[in-house]
């Protein structure tokens, strides 16, 4: 039998101590709403052909700088733009990388970071 092999992600699941700060934050960055709420325990939006999901936690449950998930969009300095006419607060503006990608970070409201960029020169 040949490998089994992984062909995507399907969700990745952040902890947040409040639930419709976390929805307001995610949803100004453009994620739409596919489950769940203000009230809910756990929610879930769309990230292209993923998921981001949110789950509530107990104030007495902390974490810290864990990573970086980084979102392909299609254009990065207009979601910057938006980002900011939303009250949000980036840690940069966006920047062309080395690597190939314009983008930038920026942290949500229970420490997570999140980064979105555009490939430089084509779409990915």
């Amino acid at each position: 039998m040949p490998p089994v092999t992984i062909t995507a992600i399907s969700a990745v699941t952040l902890a947040t101590h409040d639930m419709a700060r976390a929805l307001r934050f995610h949803q100004a960055l453009g994620f739409p709403l596919r489950y769940g709420g203000d009230a809910a325990g756990f929610s879930s939006l769309s990230a292209g052909n993923a998921c981001l999901n949110l789950i509530a936690q107990g104030s007495e449950r902390n974490w810290s700088w864990w990573g970086r998930m980084i979102f392909y969009v299609s254009d990065v300095d207009a979601l910057y733009r938006d980002a900011l006419a939303a009250g949000l607060r980036p840690d940069d503006a966006p920047c062309d990388a080395t690597w190939g990608e314009r983008y930038f970070h920026i942290t949500d409201p229970d420490g997570h970071e999140l980064s979105f960029a555009t490939p430089l020169g084509g779409s990915r």
